[in-house]
């Protein structure tokens, strides 16, 4: 297997040998991928050594890294979210669940890898829940507070813009799909697929996005002191009553990211390098996208997400035309020169074709070819905007 990049042995939120590494470097940027390096401070420390940065500053990063922060953001700046309330004792929050009724959302308040949500359908689930985060404490501090939310009716639709903190360049939307198995069951995950675009998210729709999200967010976010600049991701539901937003992410957010980058046809560079050395998006243009569709999906270990296994050996060949594959938790045997896998999510599989129904059938059909013992994928990424294309033809 051929090497396509140098990996370096520091940890992601080793912010000192990061930095270390970007002097010995003389890198001309960093993009943070992750949050927890976000949530260290990466981004100030690397400011305050005149190193150009993609993301934002811990205080703006808040907006992921406390549930309970974007929500009082929100309720500042009039954006549309679900109704919540914050508990650190279980009593309280099962009461809360009590009087808000079922089915309810349980979110952990802190950073939990995607997968501190439970959408409780009886008082049971989310008594078992709760206990889970409070009492048990399986996320350790970033389940020592959690949310009690009302459950919101719809599609998902994920936003990505980027921002220099008062400007903004919207990318194209993707849809996550958050459950592990086919037909939306099972746990909530970091997400097991994405597709793009998606027929939903017509102009007018993100006309709103961008006037009743973004900008008056953006607005609450410079007002409280703490800019925004770097990659905002907005998690949306899509409801009767328009569009209301789930959660925010401060950076890339994966699979999306899979889906929609390799449908772009100008240039990311040029954006992310303009944030990151300080400067105006002003004079930056719209991106410019491909008219294709894009369906990624995403090969998880054995016992993901409660208890993914690591090392075992991965078979994986060349992909056709079209197809790219994306590595995530993987890892090469240099002793035996195997591929294993090393993480929860290993591969992710995104197909380009003319049609919404190709690119899905050569992205599952990739990803079947692709083999490790334990591997579990969905077969149905894309379902509902297939169901929408077989209904309009």
């Amino acid at each position: 297997m051929a090497d396509i990049a140098e990996c370096i042995p520091l940890k992601a939120d080793d912010v000192r040998g990061l930095l270390g590494f970007a002097h010995r470097m003389a890198a001309e940027m960093t993009i943070v991928g992750p949050e927890a390096p976000l949530a260290a401070g990466i981004v100030d420390a690397f400011r305050d050594a005149g190193r150009p940065i993609f993301g934002p500053t811990r205080a703006a990063a808040e907006i992921e890294t406390s549930k309970r922060f974007a929500k009082r953001l929100m309720q500042r700046a009039g954006v549309a979210t679900a109704r919540a309330t914050h508990h650190r004792r279980a009593d309280d929050a099962l009461a809360a669940v009590r009087e808000l009724g079922t089915p309810a959302v349980i979110k952990a308040s802190g950073l939990a890898a995607g997968k501190g949500v439970v959408i409780a359908r009886s008082s049971e689930e989310a008594e078992r829940a709760v206990n889970a985060m409070l009492r048990d404490r399986i996320f350790g501090d970033a389940g020592a507070e959690l949310l009690v939310e009302e459950f919101m009716e719809g599609e998902e639709l994920s936003v990505f813009a980027i921002t220099d903190g008062e400007r903004f360049i919207m990318m194209r939307p993707a849809q996550d799909h958050k459950r592990l198995l086919d037909g939306d069951l099972g746990p909530n995950t970091g997400g097991m697929g994405a597709y793009a675009p998606v027929s939903l998210a017509t102009p007018e729709l993100l006309g709103i996005v961008a006037d009743k999200i973004f900008e008056p967010v953006l607005a609450a976010l410079r007002a409280d002191a703490r800019p925004f600049t770097g990659l905002l991701y907005a998690g949306l539901m899509l409801t009767a009553d328009g569009p209301r937003v789930v959660e925010f992410n401060c950076r890339f957010g994966d699979p999306e990211t899979e889906a929609i980058l390799p449908l772009m046809k100008s240039s990311l560079l040029e954006p992310l390098h303009a944030v990151a050395v300080g400067e105006s998006l002003h004079g930056i243009p719209e991106m410019r996208w491909l008219d294709k569709h894009a369906v990624t999906t995403v090969l998880a270990a054995h016992g993901y997400p409660d208890a993914p296994r690591t090392g075992d050996a991965i078979r994986l060949p060349a992909p056709p035309t079209g197809v790219h594959v994306f590595h995530g938790g993987t890892s090469k045997d240099h002793a035996t020169e195997e591929l294993r896998t090393s993480g929860g999510r290993v591969i992710a599989v995104t197909a380009v074709a003319d049609s919404i129904a190709e690119a899905a059938s050569a992205s599952r059909a990739h990803a079947a070819h692709i083999t490790f013992s334990g591997k579990q994928f969905r077969r149905d990424i894309a379902r509902r905007e297939l169901e929408r294309s077989a209904g309009a033809s």
